[in-house]
């Protein structure tokens, strides 16, 4: 197929959505040659697929690599691996529905909502940071560090340990982009060697002296006698860091930077924050999805639109252009904080919906409530630019004053 879309590009990675339009208005599901994926445009297939037991996020639970047609990863990112594999988002039943279990008795709702004295705590000790020096860089100052401390606390990392987090998602996180460079492979798997032994560390201190943190709640949780391995605890925490925080940050500028561009409905949300926020929040997450695309293996032959995508491909199912589809939602691309009717999937579905949903929910609502607040006049230096990463999209910096 003939398309624009081009993830390596930092002109499609800037302005995505008119491409997406223009695959939403062919095919279902179309292959595209560079990528070697099918692309999934429309909220229909999205939502269908995600839910689909047909596919999988892997599939090494039913085939070999050779079976199934593919090539074997590199042994050299072998640490990469152990650790992205064993967490909930790459696994499939029954692997998936034990570690769910175990993992949903450790991270509960109530775990999370105990958290929010904390995460507005904190919110606000960065806000004051910002206004201290006078403005500075919204993402760097206040998106990045907050979901950092918040899941350090809920880990119960020292303080000292906790500028090792970011760097380590970072790098970690450049291996879900098509085709990752050399040395972006060699940062994650550098990243997930170091990141596993420092929670085997911490892990070995919980058992020996437990408390009130999420490692020591996974090391308890029990169902049937059963209980958690240690590389699934190891697994299970990085996925928290990595894929929370990530979506944390770029939720944050992604959405300022919306805002920013429409300055009535920032006006709107600024007259009634209490009133408007949560809903705000979840139109943010459609409007500028942090999370682009999430792929996954077709285990069984499939039909998409006439079209037979046989088993081993691979879809690309496209979070960004389902949540600006026309079809699902009215006047998708105007951002409208006041929109009620809004099943975005930017969170996923299925299996798979994102277990932290509820603490990055808390997050971006203490995050945006502090600045709404106590920086009504926040205004816009200059227009930014957005890092090269296409499937998780952000920007690297957001300028701002109070």
């Amino acid at each position: 197929m003939t398309t624009r879309f081009d993830p390596w590009s930092a002109e499609f990675v800037a302005h995505p959505y008119e491409v997406y339009a223009e695959l939403r208005a062919g095919a279902p599901a179309a292959y595209h040659e560079a990528t070697g994926s099918w692309l999934v445009p429309r909220h229909a297939e999205v939502g269908a697929l995600l839910r689909d037991r047909r596919l999988g996020r892997a599939y090494t639970h039913r085939f070999s690599h050779q079976e199934f047609g593919r090539t074997p990863p590199d042994p050299a990112h072998e640490p990469f691996h152990t650790l992205n594999d064993h967490g909930l988002l790459d696994l499939e039943a029954p692997d998936h529905t034990r570690i769910r279990r175990l993992v949903a008795k450790a991270f509960t709702p109530r775990m999370v909502e105990g958290l929010r004295p904390t995460v507005a705590r904190l919110a606000d000790e960065l806000v004051d940071g910002l206004l201290a020096e006078g403005g500075g860089d919204l993402i760097s100052a206040v998106a990045e560090p907050l979901p950092v401390a918040v899941i350090a606390e809920l880990l119960g990392v020292p303080a000292a340990d906790r500028t090792l987090l970011r760097p380590w998602s970072a790098a970690i996180t450049g291996m879900f982009e098509p085709s990752p460079t050399p040395e972006a492979a060699r940062q994650a798997v550098a990243a997930s060697t170091e990141f596993s032994d420092y929670l085997r560390g911490l892990i070995r201190a919980r058992r020996a002296a437990p408390g009130p943190d999420l490692v020591s709640a996974l090391i308890a949780a029990q169902e049937d006698g059963g209980r958690l391995s240690e590389q699934e605890m190891v697994s299970t925490c990085a996925l928290l860091l990595n894929a929370g925080h990530e979506a944390t940050v770029n939720t944050t500028g992604n959405g300022w930077w919306a805002l920013f561009r429409n300055p009535g409905q920032l006006a709107l949300l600024r007259g009634d924050v209490d009133g408007l926020l949560p809903g705000a929040i979840e139109e943010l997450l459609r409007y500028d999805t942090p999370l682009q695309m999430f792929t996954r293996w077709v285990l069984e032959d499939i039909e998409l639109g006439g079209a037979t995508v046989p088993r081993g491909s691979r879809l690309a199912l496209l979070f960004g252009s389902a949540n600006r589809d026309p079809a699902r939602f009215a006047e998708p691309d105007r951002l409208d904080l006041t929109r009620t009717d809004n099943p975005h999937i930017s969170f996923g579905a299925g299996i798979h919906f994102c277990l932290g949903a509820p603490l990055a929910r808390l997050e971006l609502t203490e995050s945006y409530g502090a600045l709404l607040r106590r920086v009504p006049n926040l205004t816009l230096l200059r227009e930014p630019a957005w890092q090269p990463g296409y499937v998780i999209r952000g920007l690297t910096e957001l300028l701002v004053t109070p």
